[in-house]
Order: C-alpha cells, then sequence, then structure tokens
C-alpha cells in the first residue's frame, strides 16, 4: 500500500547528520537548521584530557563519558547554525535555539563510539527520525599503485562507517515503526572509473547495502533512500584539474538532496544530464565502455 508523500515538516524531525563538519554533511546540517530540525552532528573529534560532550545553546551535557571533544571545523558548523537559528550574526545561547543541536565526535568507523553518539541523541531528544550517513573519503590511485592499507581505511569509512550508523539507529526506528535512513553514495557507484578503484567499490557496496536494507525494511515503516549524485564543489573535489562534468554549486546540491529525503525516494541520482550517460554506460558492453572510460578520466 502506498503511503501519502508529505512534504515534510522538519521543525518535528531528529536528524542524525555523519561527516557534518565539511562539504556535504555541512551543507545539509545548516540548511536543515534553517528548516527547524533538531541535530545531531557526527564528525570525527580531537583528542581531550576529560570526557567532554557539547551541545549548541544554553545546554551542555558533561555526564556522558566520550573520548575526544569536537574539532574547530564542527565548532565552526556549530557557530553557522546558532547564527541561522537566531536569525542574527551573533552567537547568543537564545532561550528558543537551545540544544536543537548537539554535537557528536566520532569515528564512524568505530562502532562503539557511533552507538553510543546515537545514544545520546536520543537521550537528547527522544528519537532519531532521519539517518543521513555522509561520512566519507575520496582516493586517486592507479591500480599498480595501491596500497592495501589506504584501501582498507578507505573502504571502513566509506561502508564500515555507514554500516556501524544504521545499525546503531534501525532498531529503534523499527521498535517506533517509523524512521528514514539516507545514504550518500556516488554515481561512481555504476561503473568503474579511471584511478578510482578503491572509490568506485566503496559506493557500489554503499548501494548495494542500503538497497539489500530497503528491502529488509519493506513494510516495517523505515524508508531508504540512496543518493547518486554527480560532481559538487566541495573539499573532496577541491584542487582537482580534470574536467569534472556538470560540476555543481553545494548550495544547489544540497537542496537536491532533501527534496528527494522529503519525497522519500528509494533512489535519486543526478544531475540528470550527468545521470542519463551514467545509465547509458551500464547497459553498454564492456569493449564499448573501456574505450569511452580510458578516455575520460575524472582524475588526474
Amino acid at each position: 500500500m502506498f503511503r501519502l508523500m508529505d512534504v515534510m515538516d522538519w521543525a518535528d524531525k531528529v536528524v542524525l547528520i555523519t561527516g557534518a563538519s565539511s562539504g556535504i554533511g555541512r551543507g545539509l546540517a545548516i540548511e536543515l537548521a534553517r528548516r527547524g530540525a533538531k541535530l545531531g552532528l557526527l564528525a570525527r573529534g580531537v583528542a581531550a584530557p576529560k570526557a567532554v560532550a557539547a551541545a549548541v545553546g544554553a545546554r551542555r551535557s558533561t555526564d556522558l563519558p566520550v573520548a575526544t571533544e569536537p574539532s574547530p571545523r564542527l565548532l565552526e558548523v556549530a557557530a553557522e547554525i546558532e547564527q541561522v537559528r537566531n536569525g542574527s550574526n551573533e552567537s547568543t545561547a537564545a532561550e528558543s535555539t537551545a540544544a536543537r543541536t548537539v554535537l557528536l565526535p566520532a569515528d564512524v568507523r568505530d562502532a562503539t563510539a557511533v552507538k553510543a553518539a546515537a545514544d545520546r541523541l536520543r537521550q537528547e531528544f527522544g528519537k532519531i527520525d532521519v539517518l543521513i550517513a555522509n561520512a566519507g573519503m575520496g582516493a586517486t590511485t592507479d591500480a599498480t599503485e595501491l596500497v592495501p592499507e589506504e584501501v582498507a581505511k578507505l573502504l571502513s569509512v566509506n561502508v564500515m562507517g555507514a554500516v556501524n550508523s544504521v545499525a546503531a539507529v534501525l532498531p529503534e526506528m523499527v521498535e517506533r515503526g517509523s524512521g528514514q535512513l539516507v545514504a550518500i553514495s556516488s554515481l561512481s557507484a555504476y561503473r568503474g572509473l579511471r584511478k578510482s578503484a578503491a572509490y568506485c567499490a566503496s559506493k557500489a557496496s554503499l548501494s548495494a547495502f542500503f538497497e539489500s536494507v530497503r528491502i529488509d525494511l519493506i513494510g516495517r515503516g523505515v524508508d531508504v533512500t540512496i543518493i547518486h549524485p554527480g560532481f559538487i564543489k566541495t573539499p573532496l573535489t577541491a584542487g582537482r584539474q580534470a574536467e569534472m562534468p556538470y560540476l555543481m554549486e553545494l548550495d544547489f546540491a544540497v537542496g537536491k538532496i532533501i527534496g528527494a529525503i522529503e519525497k522519500r525516494k528509494k533512489s535519486y541520482a543526478f544531475p540528470w544530464q550527468l545521470a542519463t550517460i551514467v545509465r547509458a554506460g551500464m547497459i553498454m558492453p564492456n569493449f564499448m565502455y573501456d574505450w569511452i572510460a580510458v578516455r575520460n578520466s575524472f582524475r588526474e
């Protein structure tokens, strides 16, 4: 039975975003704050001399043990969010915005730390409505220069980081019969690209993982949305000399992603021009795809 897809009221939603200190995660956090969502921002922290837990606004919780404190970049995102919530350029602890954003310093590769972060967010707000599994890293490496340890690190962040995040939030969502899992994958998930073996493998794995989870969750009240964006102006693409067709501004991409989440789309690939080309590549015979791929490298 189909459910009516109403526009999401973010003011009633608690959203956990991984990889929230930069790029897409940062952009989503600021825009969702503007729309009134309660946020849990998870990103790698920095070593702390003692256990700390930071929350934006008036309340600061220090009773739960953590091994790290928020990084300077995550604190910068928090300050931007306070400005958005307060509607001014002053970072004040206004009562109306107090404790609507919780900073969660953790490494997504650490399942225990991710679970503890999710527990803290639920303790603060009572539930988690939406997980946006965004944390990820890239790599440009020729196949003859692969370093197994570096590939393992990339796969651990891009794939196991998402697995750890899902495991931390899904049981409670299923118990409530409500929630949404969102994966920030890539158009690179569809076919292999030059000098991108590890990255393409990680995104293909991520998409297949979330698709399988989606099938498992049919009829349980939890939606799954897989986002396949093209090239976006973020730290991940900064400094590249190779041509990146249909390169998008971050704000534009964030709007597209949020729109797909609100519509609870099962899968969303954009921009449509590049997505169409990539989909055509999926049905090409290998000899034709290889001929095109070797002449169109998006990495130096």
